[in-house]
């Protein structure tokens, strides 16, 4: 079944283009990485999607539902969860209270009806001892699983991971990388830009390049990266 499809997506600022006719389709099952140079487009296709900011052109279909003119919080509603790059979270709250935030504010549900899932999502997230700790004491790895937390208390089918390996250690990642597999393995399909390339090859099935705002390339995550294009214009490689 289909989750999530971009149909020719475009946005320009001025003279720069962020979005140039980008076409995208998730399914069931999937993990999408999507990699490229820095400014070349990932994070302001993520602003796009997610309803952060309005496209010029195109469309973008969610559960079978036009939502190109919803509301970031209408998006969420409806199945679309994502993570920012710097976590942002309530840092005066919980993370308990950041969690019911999003499952009453996103998936609807009633505070008293949101406990066990969160607690459960904590959980899964390795944060639980932590639930009644303040969010602004975090440490930034812990803030990044909460990050992730939230957007999964909102119960989304489809969910954008922006960057969620920067900045971490070797074995934070690693232990990132596996919260990430247990999320996919329960049904989410993931979309992940990451520059940690190594972490990202470890979790998707299918990688997407993108330059200057357009997709240049998708398939197979090893194919992918060993093109010689790829190579050129994300590693700085000239082909042989």
């Amino acid at each position: 079944m289909e989750l999530l499809r971009v149909e020719n997506l475009s946005k320009s600022f001025g003279a720069i283009t962020v979005a140039d006719k980008v076409n995208l389709a998730i399914a069931e099952g999937d993990a999408l990485g999507i990699i490229g140079p820095n400014g070349a487009g990932k994070t302001s296709l993520f602003n796009l999607i997610s309803g952060t900011v309005a496209a010029d052109s195109g469309r973008i279909v969610l559960l079978g539902k036009d939502v190109t003119g919803l509301s970031m919080e209408k998006r969420c509603r409806a199945g679309l969860g994502r993570t920012f790059q710097i976590p942002q979270p309530f840092a005066g709250m919980t993370a308990f209270e950041n969690c019911l935030v999003a499952a009453t504010a996103g998936a609807k549900k009633t505070e008293r009806h949101s406990y066990e899932h969160c607690a459960e999502v904590l959980r899964g997230m390795h944060l639980l001892a932590k639930a009644n700790v303040l969010a602004g004491s975090l440490t930034l790895l812990e803030r990044k699983a909460l990050e992730m937390a939230r957007a999964l208390c909102s119960e989304p089918r489809v969910l954008l991971l922006d960057e969620i390996a920067g900045g971490l250690t070797p074995a934070e990642a690693s232990e990132l990388v596996e919260t990430i597999r247990n999320v996919h393995r329960q049904g989410v399909a993931i979309v992940w830009i990451e520059h940690v390339v190594h972490a990202l090859m470890a979790v998707v099935n299918r990688l997407v390049v993108v330059n200057f705002g357009a997709k240049v390339m998708e398939g197979d995550p090893a194919e992918v990266m060993e093109s010689a294009e790829v190579k050129r214009i994300y590693m700085g490689m000239e082909a042989v």
